[in-house]
C-alpha cells in the first residue's frame, strides 16, 4: 500500500510537459533568478492546478532546482501528498495560500527584487506622499499591464485593451505591510491588507519584497515583470525629483 501512494505521489511531478507546474516552477525560479529576483534561497513561486498546490522547497538554490524538489500539497485538506526527503516547504508557503484562498488565484510569486525593497523605503520616507503604507502611481503606459485584484477578467475589448485592467489615468495603489522576523508570521497582515485593497494584485513586504498574484501562471508572471519595471521606474523618478502621482 506504502509503494502505491509513493508511486502515485511521484507521478505528480513527472511530465514531458513544460507547462507542467512542476516543470513550471522549476524553469520559471531559473528565469527570475536571472532577474535578481530569487538571489541566494530567497523568493519562489506557487502554482495552485486543479485539486493540488506545486511549491518550490525551502533551502534550494533557484537555479538549480529540479521536479523531484517540488512539494505537493491537497488543496482540499491542504495536507502534504509529496514532501521530498531531507527538505523543508517554502516559508513563503502562508502566503501563498492566502492569495490562493482570498483571491482565487492559481499563481503566486514571491520576489526579492531590489526595486520593490527600494520603493517601500522611499515610501516610509514620506516624500512621495502622506501614506508611508501604499505604493501609489499613476500616468504611466506600463500600468494598464496590471489588473484589478489580480485575478480579474483576461477578456480583450476593441483596439487590445484588457477589460478588468487599470487604466493610463487609474492610480495603482499596492499596500505595503511590514515584516517580521519570520516570514510565515506575515500571513495575518497580508490577508489584513488584501481585504482592505480589493483592486490589488499585490503586497509589497518593506525591507524584503513582493507578493504577486493571478489567475494562471501567464498573468501572475507578466504583472510581475510590470510591477517589477514600475518599482525601478519609480526609483528612477524619484533620484531626478518626478513625483510617482501627479
Amino acid at each position: 500500500m506504502a509503494d502505491t501512494q509513493n508511486a502515485s505521489a511521484e507521478a505528480l511531478i513527472k511530465s514531458e510537459d513544460p507547462k507542467h507546474p512542476a516543470n513550471l516552477i522549476c524553469s520559471l525560479c531559473r528565469q527570475f533568478y536571472t532577474f535578481g529576483w530569487v538571489t541566494g534561497t530567497g523568493g519562489g513561486i506557487s502554482i495552485r492546478h486543479e485539486d493540488h498546490v506545486f511549491l518550490a522547497p525551502s533551502g534550494v538554490e533557484k537555479e538549480l532546482m529540479q521536479p523531484e524538489n517540488i512539494f505537493v500539497m491537497d488543496w482540499a485538506s491542504k495536507e502534504y501528498i509529496r514532501r521530498p526527503l531531507a527538505l523543508k516547504p517554502s516559508a513563503c508557503t502562508p502566503l501563498f495560500l492566502a492569495a490562493f484562498t482570498q483571491r482565487d488565484a492559481r499563481a503566486c510569486i514571491h520576489t526579492h527584487s531590489q526595486w520593490a525593497v527600494l520603493v517601500t523605503l522611499l515610501c516610509e520616507t514620506g516624500q512621495q506622499g502622506p501614506d508611508p503604507g501604499v505604493f501609489a502611481m499613476n500616468k504611466i503606459e506600463q500600468i494598464k499591464g496590471i489588473s484589478r485584484g489580480g485575478a480579474g477578467s483576461m477578456e480583450v475589448a476593441e483596439g487590445g485593451r484588457k477589460l478588468g485592467n487599470l487604466g493610463y489615468f487609474d492610480t495603482m495603489q499596492i499596500p505595503i505591510i511590514e515584516n517580521t522576523a519570520h516570514e510565515e508570521d506575515l500571513r495575518e497582515s497580508l490577508e489584513e491588507a488584501i481585504v482592505k485593497w480589493p483592486e490589488t494584485c499585490a503586497v509589497l513586504v518593506k525591507r524584503h519584497g513582493v507578493y504577486v498574484w493571478g489567475k494562471n501562471v501567464t498573468q501572475a508572471k507578466t504583472q510581475a515583470e510590470s510591477l517589477d519595471y514600475l518599482f525601478q521606474l519609480a526609483v528612477e523618478m524619484h533620484k531626478l525629483g518626478l513625483k510617482w502621482v501627479s
